[in-house]
Protein backbone atom coordinates (compact mmCIF):
# COMPACT_ATOMS: atom_id res chain seq x y z
CA UNK A 1 0.00 0.00 0.00
CA UNK A 2 1.61 3.31 -1.08
CA UNK A 3 2.30 6.02 1.49
CA UNK A 4 2.76 9.79 1.31
CA UNK A 5 5.53 11.78 3.01
CA UNK A 6 4.13 14.70 5.01
CA UNK A 7 5.19 17.14 7.71
CA UNK A 8 3.13 18.75 10.45
CA UNK A 9 3.90 21.25 13.24
CA UNK A 10 5.08 20.06 16.65
CA UNK A 11 4.32 21.81 19.97
CA UNK A 12 7.91 23.10 20.12
CA UNK A 13 7.42 25.04 16.87
CA UNK A 14 9.36 22.86 14.42
CA UNK A 15 7.92 20.27 12.04
CA UNK A 16 7.66 16.50 12.47
CA UNK A 17 8.37 14.09 9.64
CA UNK A 18 5.67 11.52 8.93
CA UNK A 19 4.22 9.08 6.41
CA UNK A 20 0.49 8.62 5.82
CA UNK A 21 -0.85 5.29 4.53
CA UNK A 22 -4.33 5.65 3.00
CA UNK A 23 -6.31 2.72 1.54
CA UNK A 24 -8.18 2.96 -1.78
CA UNK A 25 -11.46 4.79 -1.31
CA UNK A 26 -12.72 6.21 1.97
CA UNK A 27 -10.85 4.86 5.03
CA UNK A 28 -12.85 3.03 7.65
CA UNK A 29 -10.93 5.00 10.26
CA UNK A 30 -7.63 6.81 10.92
CA UNK A 31 -4.96 5.55 13.30
CA UNK A 32 -1.78 6.94 14.85
CA UNK A 33 1.34 4.78 15.22
CA UNK A 34 3.96 5.70 17.85
CA UNK A 35 7.36 4.06 17.31
CA UNK A 36 9.64 2.45 19.90
CA UNK A 37 12.32 4.25 21.96
CA UNK A 38 15.36 3.53 19.78
CA UNK A 39 13.38 3.33 16.52
CA UNK A 40 11.87 5.77 14.06
CA UNK A 41 8.73 5.95 11.96
CA UNK A 42 10.61 3.85 9.39
CA UNK A 43 11.16 0.85 11.64
CA UNK A 44 10.09 -2.50 10.18
CA UNK A 45 7.26 -2.83 12.71
CA UNK A 46 5.92 0.67 11.98
CA UNK A 47 6.08 0.16 8.21
CA UNK A 48 4.70 -3.41 8.19
CA UNK A 49 1.79 -2.69 10.51
CA UNK A 50 0.87 0.59 8.82
CA UNK A 51 0.85 -1.08 5.39
CA UNK A 52 -1.15 -4.05 6.66
CA UNK A 53 -3.76 -1.88 8.38
CA UNK A 54 -4.10 0.28 5.27
CA UNK A 55 -4.73 -2.92 3.36
CA UNK A 56 -7.65 -3.52 5.70
CA UNK A 57 -9.14 -0.10 5.16
CA UNK A 58 -7.57 1.79 8.09
CA UNK A 59 -5.44 4.85 7.26
CA UNK A 60 -2.32 5.13 9.44
CA UNK A 61 -0.09 8.09 10.26
CA UNK A 62 3.36 7.10 11.51
CA UNK A 63 5.73 9.87 12.51
CA UNK A 64 9.08 10.62 14.17
CA UNK A 65 9.01 11.95 17.72
CA UNK A 66 10.72 15.30 18.14
CA UNK A 67 12.94 14.12 21.04
CA UNK A 68 13.53 11.30 23.49
CA UNK A 69 11.67 13.05 26.34
CA UNK A 70 8.54 11.13 27.28
CA UNK A 71 6.45 14.26 27.95
CA UNK A 72 7.48 15.56 24.54
CA UNK A 73 6.27 12.28 22.99
CA UNK A 74 2.84 12.85 24.52
CA UNK A 75 2.73 16.36 23.07
CA UNK A 76 3.78 15.05 19.65
CA UNK A 77 0.94 12.51 19.68
CA UNK A 78 -1.54 15.28 20.47
CA UNK A 79 -0.08 17.34 17.59
CA UNK A 80 -0.38 14.37 15.20
CA UNK A 81 -4.00 13.90 16.25
CA UNK A 82 -4.64 17.59 15.65
CA UNK A 83 -3.15 17.33 12.17
CA UNK A 84 -5.41 14.40 11.28
CA UNK A 85 -8.42 16.12 12.86
CA UNK A 86 -7.91 19.26 10.75
CA UNK A 87 -6.73 17.72 7.47
CA UNK A 88 -8.53 14.37 7.38
CA UNK A 89 -10.41 12.90 10.34
CA UNK A 90 -9.50 12.53 14.01
CA UNK A 91 -7.84 9.21 14.86
CA UNK A 92 -10.10 6.54 16.32
CA UNK A 93 -7.19 4.15 16.97
CA UNK A 94 -3.90 4.75 18.80
CA UNK A 95 -1.11 2.20 18.40
CA UNK A 96 2.17 2.28 20.28
CA UNK A 97 5.23 0.04 20.02
CA UNK A 98 7.44 -0.40 23.12
CA UNK A 99 7.86 3.03 24.79
CA UNK A 100 5.51 4.34 22.10
CA UNK A 101 2.89 2.09 23.70
CA UNK A 102 3.42 3.75 27.07
CA UNK A 103 3.15 7.12 25.28
CA UNK A 104 -0.25 6.36 23.69
CA UNK A 105 -1.56 5.18 27.06
CA UNK A 106 -0.49 8.50 28.58
CA UNK A 107 -1.70 10.61 25.64
CA UNK A 108 -5.12 8.96 25.23
CA UNK A 109 -6.86 11.45 27.52
CA UNK A 110 -5.80 14.28 25.19
CA UNK A 111 -7.31 12.58 22.12
CA UNK A 112 -11.02 12.20 22.99
CA UNK A 113 -11.99 10.82 19.56
CA UNK A 114 -9.81 7.73 20.08
CA UNK A 115 -12.04 4.72 20.72
CA UNK A 116 -9.42 1.97 20.80
CA UNK A 117 -5.79 1.69 21.92
CA UNK A 118 -3.26 -1.03 21.16
CA UNK A 119 0.16 -1.54 22.72
CA UNK A 120 2.87 -3.78 21.30
CA UNK A 121 5.64 -4.91 23.64
CA UNK A 122 5.00 -1.90 25.84
CA UNK A 123 6.53 -1.38 29.32
CA UNK A 124 4.11 -0.77 32.20
CA UNK A 125 6.30 2.04 33.54
CA UNK A 126 8.05 4.42 31.14
CA UNK A 127 10.93 4.37 33.64
CA UNK A 128 11.63 0.84 32.40
CA UNK A 129 13.65 2.50 29.62
CA UNK A 130 16.09 3.88 32.19
CA UNK A 131 17.30 0.31 32.80
CA UNK A 132 18.78 0.32 29.30
CA UNK A 133 21.05 3.22 30.29
CA UNK A 134 24.15 1.88 32.02
CA UNK A 135 25.91 5.22 32.65
CA UNK A 136 23.23 6.97 34.74
CA UNK A 137 25.74 8.30 37.28
CA UNK A 138 27.57 10.34 34.62
CA UNK A 139 24.26 11.74 33.34
CA UNK A 140 23.23 12.76 36.86
CA UNK A 141 26.61 14.37 37.63
CA UNK A 142 27.21 16.10 34.27
CA UNK A 143 23.63 16.85 33.28
CA UNK A 144 23.88 14.79 30.10
CA UNK A 145 25.99 12.08 28.46
CA UNK A 146 26.20 10.12 25.23
CA UNK A 147 25.24 6.49 25.81
CA UNK A 148 25.00 3.41 23.65
CA UNK A 149 21.54 1.82 23.42
CA UNK A 150 21.06 -1.12 21.09
CA UNK A 151 24.29 -0.32 19.26
CA UNK A 152 23.30 3.30 18.55
CA UNK A 153 24.60 6.46 20.26
CA UNK A 154 22.10 8.70 22.05
CA UNK A 155 22.59 11.88 24.06
CA UNK A 156 20.58 11.47 27.26
CA UNK A 157 19.90 14.45 29.52
CA UNK A 158 19.11 14.41 33.23
CA UNK A 159 15.70 15.92 32.40
CA UNK A 160 14.93 12.73 30.47
CA UNK A 161 15.41 10.58 33.58
CA UNK A 162 13.52 13.05 35.77
CA UNK A 163 10.64 13.05 33.27
CA UNK A 164 10.35 9.25 33.40
CA UNK A 165 10.24 9.26 37.20
CA UNK A 166 7.30 11.69 37.24
CA UNK A 167 4.99 9.40 35.27
CA UNK A 168 2.13 7.58 37.04
CA UNK A 169 1.10 4.80 34.61
CA UNK A 170 -1.40 3.04 36.91
CA UNK A 171 -3.40 6.26 37.23
CA UNK A 172 -3.85 7.07 33.55
CA UNK A 173 -4.23 3.41 32.48
CA UNK A 174 -7.04 2.95 34.99
CA UNK A 175 -8.75 6.11 33.73
CA UNK A 176 -8.61 5.27 30.00
CA UNK A 177 -12.32 4.55 29.42
CA UNK A 178 -11.36 3.20 26.00
CA UNK A 179 -10.99 -0.29 24.55
CA UNK A 180 -7.47 -1.64 25.05
CA UNK A 181 -5.60 -4.40 23.20
CA UNK A 182 -2.28 -5.57 24.63
CA UNK A 183 0.01 -7.43 22.20
CA UNK A 184 3.15 -8.90 23.73
CA UNK A 185 5.59 -11.72 23.04
CA UNK A 186 6.40 -14.15 25.87
CA UNK A 187 9.93 -14.26 24.42
CA UNK A 188 10.45 -10.50 24.54
CA UNK A 189 13.97 -10.06 25.93
CA UNK A 190 13.80 -6.25 26.09
CA UNK A 191 10.44 -5.71 27.82
CA UNK A 192 9.42 -8.92 29.58
CA UNK A 193 5.82 -10.11 29.45
CA UNK A 194 5.20 -9.23 33.11
CA UNK A 195 4.77 -5.67 31.87
CA UNK A 196 1.78 -6.79 29.80
CA UNK A 197 0.27 -8.41 32.90
CA UNK A 198 0.64 -5.16 34.87
CA UNK A 199 -0.96 -3.08 32.10
CA UNK A 200 -3.83 -5.56 31.84
CA UNK A 201 -4.39 -5.54 35.61
CA UNK A 202 -4.40 -1.73 35.76
CA UNK A 203 -6.84 -1.29 32.87
CA UNK A 204 -10.62 -1.45 33.08
CA UNK A 205 -12.76 -3.38 30.62
CA UNK A 206 -13.03 -3.67 27.67
CA UNK A 207 -9.49 -5.03 27.52
CA UNK A 208 -7.88 -7.89 25.60
CA UNK A 209 -4.51 -9.63 25.51
CA UNK A 210 -2.96 -11.47 22.55
CA UNK A 211 0.31 -13.35 22.76
CA UNK A 212 2.74 -12.75 19.87
CA UNK A 213 4.34 -16.17 20.12
CA UNK A 214 7.83 -16.50 18.60
CA UNK A 215 8.04 -12.75 17.84
CA UNK A 216 10.97 -10.60 18.97
CA UNK A 217 10.61 -7.20 20.65
CA UNK A 218 11.08 -5.22 17.42
CA UNK A 219 8.65 -7.40 15.41
CA UNK A 220 11.40 -7.62 12.82
CA UNK A 221 9.78 -10.50 10.90
CA UNK A 222 7.15 -9.48 8.37
CA UNK A 223 4.87 -12.38 9.30
CA UNK A 224 4.83 -11.32 12.97
CA UNK A 225 3.96 -7.73 12.10
CA UNK A 226 1.32 -8.90 9.61
CA UNK A 227 -0.24 -11.14 12.25
CA UNK A 228 -0.29 -8.28 14.77
CA UNK A 229 -1.97 -6.03 12.19
CA UNK A 230 -4.53 -8.71 11.29
CA UNK A 231 -5.50 -9.17 14.93
CA UNK A 232 -5.50 -5.43 15.55
CA UNK A 233 -7.73 -4.64 12.56
CA UNK A 234 -10.24 -7.36 13.43
CA UNK A 235 -10.34 -6.30 17.09
CA UNK A 236 -10.61 -2.57 16.38
CA UNK A 237 -13.45 -2.99 13.87
CA UNK A 238 -15.86 -3.57 16.77
CA UNK A 239 -15.16 -0.08 18.09
CA UNK A 240 -15.10 1.89 14.82
CA UNK A 241 -17.89 4.05 13.46
CA UNK A 242 -19.70 1.87 10.96
CA UNK A 243 -20.58 4.82 8.71
CA UNK A 244 -16.91 5.20 7.71
CA UNK A 245 -16.81 2.00 5.67
CA UNK A 246 -16.90 2.29 1.91
CA UNK A 247 -18.54 -0.28 -0.31
CA UNK A 248 -16.38 -1.17 -3.32
CA UNK A 249 -18.33 -2.03 -6.46
CA UNK A 250 -17.01 -5.11 -8.24
CA UNK A 251 -13.51 -6.20 -7.25
CA UNK A 252 -10.44 -3.98 -6.80
CA UNK A 253 -6.92 -5.40 -6.43
CA UNK A 254 -4.07 -3.16 -5.21
CA UNK A 255 -0.43 -3.99 -4.50
CA UNK A 256 0.05 -4.05 -0.72
CA UNK A 257 3.70 -2.95 -0.75
CA UNK A 258 4.78 -5.98 1.32
CA UNK A 259 6.78 -8.33 -0.84
CA UNK A 260 6.56 -8.40 -4.62
CA UNK A 261 3.40 -10.56 -4.86
CA UNK A 262 1.26 -9.36 -1.94
CA UNK A 263 -2.09 -7.94 -3.07
CA UNK A 264 -5.03 -6.43 -1.21
CA UNK A 265 -8.43 -7.34 -2.62
CA UNK A 266 -11.50 -5.16 -2.04
CA UNK A 267 -15.04 -6.25 -2.84
CA UNK A 268 -18.15 -4.77 -1.26
CA UNK A 269 -17.32 -4.22 2.42
CA UNK A 270 -14.84 -7.11 2.39
CA UNK A 271 -11.06 -7.06 2.27
CA UNK A 272 -8.95 -10.07 1.37
CA UNK A 273 -5.25 -10.74 0.88
CA UNK A 274 -3.55 -12.65 -1.95
CA UNK A 275 0.10 -13.72 -2.08
CA UNK A 276 2.38 -16.51 -3.22
CA UNK A 277 4.13 -19.13 -1.05
CA UNK A 278 7.65 -18.34 0.11
CA UNK A 279 8.99 -21.01 -2.22
CA UNK A 280 7.57 -19.05 -5.17
CA UNK A 281 9.08 -15.75 -4.02
CA UNK A 282 6.12 -14.51 -1.98
CA UNK A 283 5.65 -13.92 1.73
CA UNK A 284 2.73 -16.37 2.17
CA UNK A 285 0.40 -13.80 3.80
CA UNK A 286 -2.63 -14.96 1.82
CA UNK A 287 -3.91 -17.54 -0.69
CA UNK A 288 -2.38 -17.65 -4.17
CA UNK A 289 -4.44 -16.60 -7.21
CA UNK A 290 -5.07 -20.24 -8.11
CA UNK A 291 -6.09 -20.97 -4.51
CA UNK A 292 -8.63 -18.15 -4.78
CA UNK A 293 -9.86 -19.59 -8.07
CA UNK A 294 -10.35 -23.00 -6.45
CA UNK A 295 -12.06 -21.34 -3.50
CA UNK A 296 -14.52 -19.64 -5.87
CA UNK A 297 -15.34 -22.95 -7.56
CA UNK A 298 -15.63 -24.80 -4.25
CA UNK A 299 -17.87 -22.14 -2.69
CA UNK A 300 -20.10 -21.97 -5.77
CA UNK A 301 -20.37 -25.77 -5.85
CA UNK A 302 -21.45 -25.98 -2.20
CA UNK A 303 -23.93 -23.10 -2.58
CA UNK A 304 -25.48 -24.65 -5.71
CA UNK A 305 -25.91 -28.02 -4.01
CA UNK A 306 -27.47 -26.34 -0.96
CA UNK A 307 -29.98 -24.43 -3.11
CA UNK A 308 -30.94 -27.58 -5.02
CA UNK A 309 -31.28 -29.67 -1.85
CA UNK A 310 -33.53 -27.09 -0.22
CA UNK A 311 -35.66 -26.74 -3.36
CA UNK A 312 -36.12 -30.53 -3.58
CA UNK A 313 -36.32 -30.92 0.23
CA UNK A 314 -33.45 -33.41 0.29
CA UNK A 315 -32.02 -34.47 3.69
CA UNK A 316 -28.64 -32.87 2.94
CA UNK A 317 -27.04 -31.87 6.25
CA UNK A 318 -23.66 -30.59 5.12
CA UNK A 319 -21.52 -30.15 2.01
CA UNK A 320 -17.74 -29.93 1.86
CA UNK A 321 -15.62 -29.58 -1.27
CA UNK A 322 -11.88 -30.25 -1.65
CA UNK A 323 -10.08 -29.04 -4.76
CA UNK A 324 -6.60 -29.29 -6.26
CA UNK A 325 -5.13 -27.71 -9.40
CA UNK A 326 -2.46 -29.15 -11.67
CA UNK A 327 -1.11 -28.99 -15.21
CA UNK A 328 -1.37 -32.30 -17.11
CA UNK A 329 -0.86 -33.54 -20.66
CA UNK A 330 -4.01 -33.53 -22.75
CA UNK A 331 -3.13 -37.07 -23.83
CA UNK A 332 -3.78 -38.23 -20.25
CA UNK A 333 -7.34 -36.85 -20.34
CA UNK A 334 -9.88 -39.25 -21.90
CA UNK A 335 -12.35 -36.39 -22.37
CA UNK A 336 -9.85 -34.08 -24.11
CA UNK A 337 -9.41 -35.84 -27.46
CA UNK A 338 -9.50 -32.59 -29.44
CA UNK A 339 -6.84 -30.81 -27.38
CA UNK A 340 -3.06 -30.99 -27.44
CA UNK A 341 -0.20 -30.05 -25.10
CA UNK A 342 -0.62 -29.33 -21.41
CA UNK A 343 -4.01 -28.41 -19.96
CA UNK A 344 -5.32 -27.29 -16.57
CA UNK A 345 -6.88 -29.97 -14.39
CA UNK A 346 -8.97 -29.32 -11.28
CA UNK A 347 -9.79 -32.32 -9.10
CA UNK A 348 -12.95 -31.78 -7.08
CA UNK A 349 -13.93 -34.12 -4.23
CA UNK A 350 -17.41 -33.55 -2.80
CA UNK A 351 -18.53 -34.93 0.56
CA UNK A 352 -22.29 -35.05 1.18
CA UNK A 353 -23.52 -35.60 4.75
CA UNK A 354 -27.08 -36.65 5.47
CA UNK A 355 -29.53 -39.54 4.98
CA UNK A 356 -29.34 -39.51 1.17
CA UNK A 357 -30.03 -42.51 -1.04
CA UNK A 358 -27.84 -43.38 -4.02
CA UNK A 359 -30.16 -41.72 -6.54
CA UNK A 360 -30.15 -38.48 -4.59
CA UNK A 361 -26.38 -38.53 -4.25
CA UNK A 362 -25.98 -39.17 -7.98
CA UNK A 363 -28.29 -36.28 -8.80
CA UNK A 364 -26.39 -33.92 -6.52
CA UNK A 365 -23.14 -34.94 -8.24
CA UNK A 366 -24.74 -34.05 -11.57
CA UNK A 367 -25.96 -30.69 -10.18
CA UNK A 368 -22.40 -29.84 -9.04
CA UNK A 369 -21.40 -29.36 -12.70
CA UNK A 370 -24.19 -26.80 -13.11
CA UNK A 371 -22.80 -24.27 -10.63
CA UNK A 372 -22.25 -20.87 -12.33
CA UNK A 373 -18.48 -20.75 -11.71
CA UNK A 374 -18.09 -24.27 -13.12
CA UNK A 375 -19.98 -23.18 -16.24
CA UNK A 376 -17.85 -20.05 -16.56
CA UNK A 377 -14.65 -22.09 -16.40
CA UNK A 378 -15.97 -24.39 -19.14
CA UNK A 379 -17.22 -21.60 -21.39
CA UNK A 380 -15.25 -19.33 -23.68
CA UNK A 381 -14.25 -16.22 -21.78
CA UNK A 382 -14.09 -12.65 -23.07
CA UNK A 383 -11.90 -10.40 -20.90
CA UNK A 384 -11.54 -6.95 -22.53
CA UNK A 385 -8.61 -5.18 -20.86
CA UNK A 386 -7.56 -1.53 -21.02
CA UNK A 387 -5.37 0.93 -19.15
CA UNK A 388 -7.02 3.46 -16.87
CA UNK A 389 -6.64 7.14 -17.64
Amino acid sequence: MPSTAIRFPAPQGHELSARLHVPPGEPRAYALFAHCFTCSKDSKAAAYISQALAGRGIAVLRFDFSSLEFSSNIGDLAAAAKFLREKHKAPQILIGHSLGGAAVLAAAAEIPEARALATIGAPFEPQHVARLITDRSRILSQGQAEVDIGGRPFTIRKQFLDDLERQDPAKHIGALRKALLILHSPRDAIVDIENAAKIFAAAKHPKSFVSLDEADHLLSKAEDAAYAAEVLAAWASRYLERTAAEKVEGVRVVEAGQGKFTEDIYTGHHRLRADEPQGAGGTDTGPSPYDLLLAALGACTAMTLRLYAEHKKLPLERVSVELAHDKVHAADCAECETREGRIDRIDRLITLEGDLDEAQRAKLLEIADKCPVHRTLHSELWIPTRLSA
